[in-house]
C-alpha cells in the first residue's frame, strides 16, 4: 500500500508541474523544484521532455545543482551540462565531494574542470586524484576519502574534545576509525561507544576490532552485498598495505543496488541504463535496431528449421497450430532458470562448489515440470485432434524441449560468467535460440518420422 501511495504522489506531482509548465507559472514550478530533495528532483528531471526539463533545470537553486547531477544518469546529465553556463558549473562542482565529483568528471568541459582543479586546495586535490586511480565499480571508487580518524592510545575525552574542534563530522557517519601512526586500519569506535563510554578510558579499550575493512579492489557489487550481509552503515576501504584509504557509507551502496537492478532489467532488452528515456527518436530507433537485428537472425535460425519441414505440416496441419506450444514453454521454463542463475552470480551465491549440484537440481525440475505438462498438453491435443500419435507426439517433445531449457538456463549464464559476458545482457537471446531451434526441431523431426 505505501509503495502504491508513493507511486501516486510521484504521478501527481509529475502532472501538477506539467500543468504548471504548460501554463506558464515559472515562479510556481521553481517553489515545488526547489522544495524536494535533490535525489526527487533527478526523478522528475528525467521524467522531463528535454525541452521542459531545460526551463525547471534553470529554475533550480544553484546550491542544489550539484548534488542534482551526481543522481541524473548519464545521458540526461550530459544535455543539462551543455544547457549551462561555465561559471554556473564550476560554482555546482566546487560543492562536491571528491568521489562525486570523480564520477562525472568526464561529462565536465575542460574549462570548467580546469577552473575547479585551480580553486581546490591541496588536501581536496589529493583526495580526488586519490579517487581517480580506481575504477568506477570499485571499492576504491565507491568510496569517500573524508574518514574520521584517531588513534588507539588516546582517552575518549581527546576525541570528544578533537571532534568539538573539527566542529562538524561527515554524513552518513556511525563509527570513527582507529588507525596507527601509519594510518593501517586497527578497528572502529562506534558513537554510541563514544558518547556513552567513560570518558577516562582509552579508545583501544572499547573500540572493536572484529569489524572487517573492505579492500579497494573490492567490485561494487561484492561491497553491496557486504552491506546487506552486516546490516553496515558505512565501511573503512584499506589499500594491500591494510592503510585506511576512506569509507563506504550506506548510501553509495544504494545507488548500487539500484543501478544493478537498472541494468540487469535493461541489459535483457538490450538497452542501456543511462539511456535518456526522451531521447530523439532517431538516435533511439539506431540504438534498438541493433538489437532487434540479432534477434532477428536468432528468428531467422529457427524458421529455417520449420522450413527443412515444410512439406511434413502441409500434410499434417495440425502441427502448425501446436508448434507454439512446445517453443513457448520451453522458453518460459528456460527463463525461469536463468533467472534464478543470474541472481544467483550477482549475490555471488553461486561458484564451483554447488554450480553442479544446481545443474542437478535444475534438471530435476525440467523432468518433473516436463512430465507433467506432456501429460496435460497430450491430452488436450486428443480432445482438440482425436489424434493419439500426435497427442503422444507433442507430450514427448515438450518434456525433451523443458529438460533441454532447463539445462541451458543454468549452463549458459555460468559459462557467460565464465568468459566474462553479462549473462543479463546475452542469456536471454541464446536462450531464446536454443528452446526455439530444439523445440521445432525434435516436434517436427518426430512428426516427419512417425507421422508421414
Amino acid at each position: 500500500m505505501a509503495t502504491t501511495a508513493q507511486e501516486d504522489h510521484s504521478e501527481h506531482r509529475l502532472e501538477e508541474l506539467a500543468e504548471k509548465l504548460e501554463s506558464g507559472a515559472l515562479f510556481q514550478v521553481g517553489g515545488m523544484i526547489n522544495a524536494l530533495c535533490p535525489a526527487e528532483i533527478s526523478y522528475v528531471l528525467e521524467a522531463l521532455r528535454p525541452v521542459d526539463r531545460k526551463i525547471v533545470w534553470r529554475l533550480v537553486d544553484p546550491e542544489l545543482a550539484g548534488e542534482i547531477l551526481v543522481e541524473l544518469n548519464d545521458e540526461v546529465r550530459s544535455g543539462l551540462i551543455e544547457a549551462t553556463d561555465i561559471q554556473d558549473l564550476v560554482n555546482a562542482a566546487e560543492t562536491m565531494e571528491a568521489d562525486d565529483l570523480a564520477d562525472i568528471l568526464d561529462d565536465l568541459p575542460d574549462v570548467v574542470l580546469n577552473e575547479v582543479l585551480r580553486s581546490m586546495g591541496n588536501q581536496d586535490r589529493q583526495r580526488l586524484e586519490t579517487v581517480l586511480c580506481f575504477d568506477d565499480d570499485s571499492a576504491g571508487g565507491l568510496m569517500n576519502v573524508d574518514a574520521v580518524t584517531v588513534r588507539s592510545d588516546v582517552s575518549l575525552d581527546v576525541v570528544l574534545r578533537y571532534l568539538r574542534l573539527r566542529g562538524e563530522i561527515p554524513n552518513q557517519t556511525d563509527s570513527l576509525f582507529v588507525v596507527d601512526r601509519n594510518d593501517v586500519y586497527l578497528g572502529v569506535l562506534s558513537l554510541s561507544v563514544l558518547l556513552t563510554g567513560e570518558v577516562d578510558k582509552t579508545v583501544k579499550e572499547l573500540m572493536a576490532t572484529n569489524v572487517e575493512a573492505i579492500p579497494v579492489s573490492f567490485s561494487a557489487n561484492e561491497v553491496a552485498i557486504l552491506f546487506e550481509q552486516r546490516d553496515l552503515i558505512s565501511a573503512p576501504v584499506v589499500d594491500q598495505n591494510e592503510k585506511l584509504v576512506g569509507r563506504i557509507t550506506i548510501d553509495d551502496v544504494v545507488d548500487v543496488i539500484r543501478d544493478e537492478a537498472d541494468h540487469s532489467l535493461m541489459s535483457m532488452a538490450g538497452l542501456d541504463e543511462e539511456q535518456d528515456m526522451f531521447a530523439p527518436v532517431i538516435l533511439s530507433t539506431k540504438r534498438r535496431a541493433v538489437w532487434l537485428g540479432v534477434n532477428l537472425l536468432t528468428a531467422l535460425l529457427a524458421s529455417w528449421v520449420i522450413g527443412m519441414y515444410e512439406a511434413t505440416i502441409e500434410k499434417v496441419v495440425a502441427l502448425a497450430v501446436l508448434m507454439p506450444i512446445v517453443a513457448s514453454m520451453g522458453g518460459i521454463a528456460g527463463s525461469q532458470t536463468l533467472t534464478l542463475v543470474i541472481r544467483g552470480l550477482a549475490l555471488r551465491q553461486i561458484g564451483k562448489t554447488n554450480a553442479t549440484i544446481l545443474l542437478a537440481k535444475e534438471l530435476s525440475v525440467g523432468v518433473l515440470n516436463g512430465l507433467i505438462w506432456a501429460v496435460v498438453v497430450a491430452l488436450i491435443a486428443i480432445f482438440w485432434f482425436d489424434n493419439r500419435s500426435i497427442a503422444l507426439l507433442i507430450g514427448v517433445a515438450l518434456l525433451i524441449n523443458l529438460v533441454c531449457a532447463a539445462f541451458a538456463g543454468a549452463v549458459i549464464p555460468l559459462l557467460l560468467h565464465y568468459f566474462k559476458i553479462d549473462p543479463a545482457l546475452a542469456g536471454g537471446v541464446l536462450l531464446t535460440t536454443i528452446t526455439d531451434v530444439i523445440g521445432f526441431w525434435v516436434f517436427l523431426g518426430f512428426a516427419a518420422a512417425y507421422l508421414v
